[in-house]
């Protein structure tokens, strides 16, 4: 019995000893959803009428205990993944996360835009420079570059647009160095970044980087989303771009079990692969896919009313 005993005792100490050591890993965490509505306020607008309501879903992201990441599913909904797919090579934790809260920032005033554009006001959009959306762990931009960093020129010459940004760096070739002009936030900085050949074109230079347009958006009325502390694209549940269109996202198996925890009814999905994962965890959960913001809103005007 004395050594059971002893045993079951080191077998806590160690199991405690792993809960204590981070991983170099992530883990993800299903968050309830959250009702948007006090989160939004819109000049002249008011606030919807029960029944009913719209919900936002977002997720927990900290780095994994190693007892998280060797039993991830002591957490329902958990997915560990390793902390480069959170936090890019050269980025600190802070940055990352500072990068993110920029990112929600933009997604903000993109979905404003869209949807006063739907209603029929004019929504003024034009070309600021070129979003930095991921960096290629294999380029030189790693450690320079950050997430949601907007490239406004190349060389000294401005580029408002991505075509733009490609047509500047046609004239240098794989090694050389690019001086890029970068918008961080209210920091204008000035970085220089050696490019590499594109893979699929060895003759063409490219910094290593995915990009995004960015744009100057001017509303016709003051919308106001206080997301809080919530940071990445998108504050709803998919990445909207400025044309309507709705982009995959990640986390979709912690979401579902963030929208099942709130009892909501109907989950609102981009179309494809993000489907797929939503309905293997659904649960009794309706899930509809959708490719842009006026599908979604076709979507919710043909739901039938409860009770």
């Amino acid at each position: 019995m004395k050594i059971v005993g002893t045993l079951s005792v080191l077998l806590v100490a160690a199991a405690i000893v792993l809960y204590l050591v981070p991983s170099n890993d992530y883990v993800l965490l299903p968050d309830p959803a959250h009702p948007v509505a006090p989160l939004v306020h819109v000049q002249g607008g008011h606030d919807p009428k029960p029944p009913g309501g719209i919900y936002f879903v977002d997720v927990f992201e900290r780095r994994a205990s190693m007892f998280e990441a060797i039993f991830p599913s002591i957490h329902e909904g958990a997915t560990v993944v390793p902390a480069r797919l959170i936090v890019p090579p050269g980025v600190s934790d802070q940055a990352a996360r500072q990068a993110g809260l920029r990112e929600m920032s933009i997604s903000q005033r993109v979905a404003a835009a869209v949807a006063l554009r739907q209603l029929g006001y004019r929504v003024v959009a034009r070309p600021s420079g070129v979003v930095v959306a991921a960096i290629d762990a294999g380029s030189h931009a790693v450690g320079k570059l950050e997430p949601a960093d907007v490239i406004v020129s190349v060389n000294g010459v401005r580029t408002p647009t991505i075509a733009d940004l490609r047509a500047q760096l046609s004239k240098l070739k794989p090694g050389d160095s690019a001086t890029l002009g970068i918008r961080r936030g209210a920091k204008q900085l000035t970085l220089h970044v050696q490019t590499t050949a594109d893979a699929l074109d060895k003759h063409r230079a490219i910094v290593g980087f995915a990009p995004e347009q960015a744009a100057e958006i001017t509303l016709p009325i003051k919308v106001q989303i206080d997301a809080g502390n919530v940071g990445g694209p998108s504050a709803a549940t998919g990445q909207m771009n400025l044309d309507g269109s709705v982009s995959p996202i990640g986390g979709v198996r912690q979401k579902i079990f963030g929208v099942r925890a709130a009892h909501v009814d109907v989950f609102l999905v981009p179309a494809g692969d993000n489907t797929a994962v939503a309905r293997r965890y659904a649960g009794g959960v309706r899930v509809i896919p959708v490719k842009s913001f006026p599908q979604a809103l076709r979507a919710l005007a043909t739901l039938p009313r409860k009770g």
